[in-house]
């Protein structure tokens, strides 16, 4: 995997992270929906990059 966009799709599922933990901390639904959505669309990327990586050997 390209350390480039592994390193941008781990940032996004981290950066999801956060927003989850600060919308559950705050009370917030709506910042918590949208990080647990950008986790998955984080974590979904690398799987397909690792299947991706994995297909070429």
């Amino acid at each position: 995997m390209a350390a480039g966009k592994k390193a941008k799709n781990m940032a996004q599922t981290a950066k999801g992270k956060v927003k989850e933990t600060t919308g559950k901390a705050t009370g917030n639904t709506s910042l918590e929906m949208k990080g647990r959505a950008e986790q998955v669309a984080g974590d979904a990327k690398q799987t397909a990059r690792k299947a991706k990586d994995t297909l070429k050997h």
